[in-house]
């Protein structure tokens, strides 16, 4: 996919996945504004592996849905 989306077009677009975005755009809080999607799907394992992969100069893990409560999130 060669266009670049807002966060609220790949919410839309895709729902409770996981995205790589290449050539993210951010605010000045490093918030993802928008970018390029270049792998989605519903599998974080199989979403990382496709990063390996392609090996993207600059890309920002994305996931649509919602976190569950009492769900430790390590970055």
């Amino acid at each position: 996919m060669e266009e670049t989306l807002s966060i609220e077009e790949i919410e839309a677009r895709f729902p409770s996945e996981w995205i790589v975005l290449v050539d993210p755009v951010t605010n000045e809080s490093l918030e993802v504004q928008r970018g390029k999607v270049v792998w989605h799907s519903k599998d974080r394992d199989e979403v990382y592996q496709k990063a390996i992969e392609l090996r993207p100069k600059r890309a920002a893990y994305l996931y649509t849905g919602t976190i569950p409560e009492n769900t430790a999130v390590v970055l």
